[in-house]
């Protein structure tokens, strides 16, 4: 039997002497090197296809009317792989990935232009068809919240014109659980989503506002305070567009928080105009009583630290010169019913079908008056009223705890509506306007005598005037008397404004030797040479810092001597006193007040043209003795017994119009006689 042949194994490891065999094995190898076809073996070699999956989602169509794709989702093999993967694969995945997602740096003036482009797209989609486009104001509000301050301005800005342009002439109402049960139609339906949006997003829109606001007037940066500026401009422009609409309390909130700051800028300035304009030009009331009432919390939260403009806004409301009852600080007095009984008629007959058409007809036009936000007049009573209290509250409690750079505010206030305050009030306001008078009087005596005391370096500034002070509660206190019932005031009320007259007869000489007895607080005056305090700006213009409004101490002081002797019934002793004293002082006045002195003292000769007449004639003395124009008694002063020689003087005057002034006055006499 043959033996099988062993097979032939090959060698694996290496030779023991490398150095003998190693440069045949080379040999055989680059020999054989030339037969290899390299490229066939590439091509022939299984390659790893990847698998393009077909996306089956269907296109979708987005809000602003353009039709998109969806990208199809990664296939699972690849999530696999990317699992598995080896590390330096994924290292070096990331690092491309990584060079791939860096952001690229878009120029600020760039983003600028790009934001304008969208806001005005969206702007123009929420313009046209509001309720189809309704998440465009999710889009605005997101650009606004860029880190560019241009942008936020701009995305404020377009959110107002938007805002302004589509908010509807109603209020609208929080839905109900039982509105939101009830079946309805479609479009009402889709209506009713609308308004729920649109109130949505601008309360949103309101709360971004308040906060952008807050850093007016702060030591911040610029751009927070441009940022701060348009706030509180789209804030006012809204109130005064919208005052209607919804969240009209937070908008007023953010004005007053702006008048509660001691910085008078340009945006005090702005939130101070806008109430002022909203008072005026309010029919409804409710804006009026939300704004008033969220100013005098802010005054007594500031403890009555304010400036005098924001009392001032007061006398700007429209429904307190409309209203016609009075009131005080704690209950308002209704007119008496003055309905005559109505005739009786014949009782139509109806049926009960028709009286039900009737019923159904009247709760329509209930719903459309609500709808058109139209106020009845027993509303509207009732809103006046509540305004009226709350602001005589505020008058009377500033009165009562003397602030000096508020006084002159209340008084005007109190003189422009004393035709609304209650009879019973008077007696405790006089008693208050007498204590002010004193007070005045006790301060000006105090500051003489420090001015004689001290020499001009040391003098104080003063910080407001008394005689103005003096001038407006006489003013304040001959107001409240004419605005009443003259028969109840002389009997009913026993008022005595002596008081106010020898006080007032008693201060002429002061008033006609007080240089800015023609200027206001608003006037434009240069600073005292003599003052070392001015003198590192005495080229700059300033205003002195008197109490309240336009009103100059001349025409207090003629509205306060009308209310004294224009009457007929004041007794002849007093108009000749007064005429004597006028004529002294028209000598000190300047021309302008001389003129206005002479026209008065013109109307009351015509009035009590024979009850002084004597005072033009030497020879019928009525008096006997010297006339005192130092005495404090307006009666004891003596006048009879003196001749207005004062007279002569003054046709000397050098202002022609005082001249003919006087030569009016002398004719009356001469007609008299």
């Amino acid at each position: 039997m043959a033996v099988a042949r062993a097979s032939k194994r090959r060698r694996i490891s290496p030779p023991e002497s490398p150095s003998s065999t190693e440069p045949l094995a080379h040999d055989g190898h680059v020999s054989k090197a030339s037969g290899w076809n390299l490229e066939q073996q590439y091509e022939q070699r299984p390659r790893e296809q990847k698998k393009v999956l077909e996306s089956t989602r269907l296109p979708i169509k987005t809000a602003e009317g353009r039709i998109e794709r969806l990208a199809s989702p990664e296939s699972e093999q690849e999530t696999v792989d990317s699992l598995f993967g080896s590390g330096d694969e994924d290292a070096s995945d990331t690092q491309e990935t990584e060079v791939e997602e860096r952001p690229v740096e878009i120029p600020i003036l760039q983003q600028i232009i790009e934001a304008k482009e969208e806001l005005a797209r969206i702007g123009t989609l929420l313009s046209e068809n509001p309720e189809e486009h309704i998440g465009g104001f999710r889009k605005i509000a997101e650009i606004g919240t860029s880190t560019n301050a241009t942008v936020k301005k701009l995305a404020l800005a377009t959110q107002l014109a938007v805002y302004k342009d589509i908010i509807p002439g109603y209020r609208i109402r929080p839905l109900g659980e039982l509105d939101s049960s009830e079946k309805v139609s479609k479009e009402v339906r889709k209506l009713r989503s609308f308004e729920q949006a649109l109130v949505t997003n601008y309360q949103n829109y309101i709360k971004e506002v308040a906060k952008c606001a807050k850093a007016s007037g702060e030591s911040s940066s610029e751009d927070r305070a441009s940022i701060a500026t348009v706030a509180i401009s789209c804030a006012c422009t809204l109130l005064l567009a919208v005052p209607h609409f919804n969240f009209r309390s937070e908008l007023i909130k953010i004005l007053v928080d702006k008048l509660s700051t001691r910085i008078k800028d340009g945006d005090f300035s702005k939130c101070l105009e806008t109430l002022e304009k909203l008072f005026r030009e309010d029919d409804d009331g409710n804006p009026s009583l939300d704004g008033v009432t969220q100013l005098s919390k802010l005054i007594k939260a500031r403890d009555y630290r304010i400036d005098e403009s924001v009392l001032n806004t007061f006398l700007h409301l429209r429904l307190l010169s409309e209203f016609s009852s009075r009131g005080s600080q704690n209950r308002i007095d209704k007119p008496a019913s003055t309905d005559v009984k109505k005739a009786k008629f014949k009782k139509e007959f109806r049926t009960k079908k028709y009286r039900k058409i009737l019923k159904e007809r009247k709760a329509v036009e209930k719903e459309f008056k609500e709808a058109d936000a139209i106020v009845s007049h027993e509303e509207r009573d009732r809103l006046q009223a509540e305004t009226l209290k709350i602001v005589f509250v505020t008058y009377f409690r500033i009165l009562k705890t003397r602030v000096p750079n508020l006084t002159g505010a209340v008084l005007e206030g109190l003189a422009k509506y004393a035709h609304l305050i209650n009879q019973d009030f008077f007696g405790d306001l006089l008693e208050t306007l007498k204590d002010l008078i004193s007070s005045a009087s006790f301060e000006d005596s105090t500051q003489q005598t420090e001015e004689d005391t001290l020499d001009t370096s040391e003098k104080p500034a003063s910080q407001h005037d008394p005689l103005r002070s003096t001038l407006l509660s006489t003013t304040t206190a001959f107001t409240l008397l004419e605005c009443q019932d003259a028969a109840r005031s002389a009997s009913a009320l026993h008022l005595d404004l002596s008081f106010f007259t020898t006080h007032l007869y008693k201060t002429l000489h002061s008033f006609a030797l007080n240089p800015d007895i023609e200027l206001s607080s608003k006037s434009l005056r240069l600073p005292d040479p003599h003052d070392p305090s001015s003198h590192h700006n005495l080229s700059q213009p300033i205003t002195t810092n008197n109490k309240v409004n336009l009103r100059t101490p001349s025409v207090l002081l003629l509205r306060a001597l009308s209310s004294i002797l224009l009457p007929r019934s004041v007794p002849p002793l007093r108009v000749a006193a007064f005429v004597k004293q006028l004529h002294i002082c028209s000598l000190q006045l300047p021309e302008k007040s001389a003129q206005a002195v002479l026209g008065l003292l013109h109307q009351v000769m015509k009035v009590h043209g024979r009850k002084v007449a004597a005072l033009w004639n030497t020879e019928e003395r009525k008096g006997d003795g010297v006339f005192d124009a130092l005495r404090g008694d307006v009666e004891g002063s003596n006048p009879f017994a003196s001749t207005v020689w004062e007279g002569e003087l003054l046709r000397c005057h050098y202002v022609p119009a005082v001249r003919e002034g006087l030569k009016g006055i002398d004719r009356l006499v001469r007609e008299i006689k």
